[in-house]
């Protein structure tokens, strides 16, 4: 399997639901974190809005930081996750008990280069799913990965573009808006009306098991 340039042929699917999840803000602690982060190298987070570049000044003087090296904080923040990211409450023991009807399987909007860390620390925590990073749509690669299959599938994301890129893609897919509360999540853009939204991991995790019994599966390809 291939979407683009992106392989994803390694990836193998049983004949059972599947369940793809973004992982920053909806498996793995972002903001908050991140915060920490930026104050440990002399920076502080204003959330003015729902991006990151643009919002990071100096303690020191107030000044903000320039988009490059807004850029530079990410990149050295997501190569030192494993310092400082935990997982949002109740998603390990939930996945956990999800997997034992459904393939569950990590699709995370970073660069592929970070990969490894963002593996180390999944596995410490015991989420031991596959993992895809790639900045690439969401929408054509979990279309790629569900294929003609008539199984259940499952999308969870925190950011509307990419559930409604999901949307686009997948016919017959739960699409669960999966939010923190965060003080920057406030000025994240609203998911379309017919995109389930989720208060926690315990409110997904009922969406999805519903989800999964009620046999309303008529799956079809959309049109290219």
């Amino acid at each position: 399997m291939t979407s683009g340039e992106f392989d994803i042929s390694h990836i193998r699917l049983g004949e059972r639901p599947l369940i793809v999840c973004d992982v920053d803000n909806v498996v793995l602690q972002f903001i908050g974190p991140f915060q920490l982060f930026l104050q440990s190298q002399g920076h502080a987070f204003l959330p003015r809005s729902f991006r990151l570049h643009g919002n990071i000044v100096s303690q020191a003087d107030g000044a903000e930081i320039e988009d490059q090296e807004v850029s530079r904080l990410i990149e050295e923040f997501f190569d030192a996750q494993e310092l400082w990211q935990t997982p949002l409450d109740r998603v390990v023991e939930t996945l956990d008990r999800l997997s034992e009807e459904a393939d569950v399987l990590f699709l995370t909007a970073m660069q592929p280069r970070f990969q490894n860390q963002r593996r180390r620390l999944l596995d410490r925590m015991g989420l031991v799913f596959p993992l895809l990073a790639t900045e690439q749509p969401k929408g054509p690669i979990v279309h790629a990965l569900h294929a003609s299959r008539s199984l259940p599938v499952v999308f969870i994301d925190d950011m509307a573009r990419n559930l409604h890129s999901v949307r686009d893609h997948v016919a017959d897919c739960l699409l669960i808006h999966l939010m923190p509360n965060s003080p920057v999540h406030r000025f994240a853009p609203a998911a379309a009306d017919d995109i389930a939204r989720a208060t926690d991991w315990t409110h997904a995790a009922e969406l999805i098991e519903a989800h999964f019994v009620s046999g309303t599966f008529t799956h079809a390809v959309p049109a290219a």
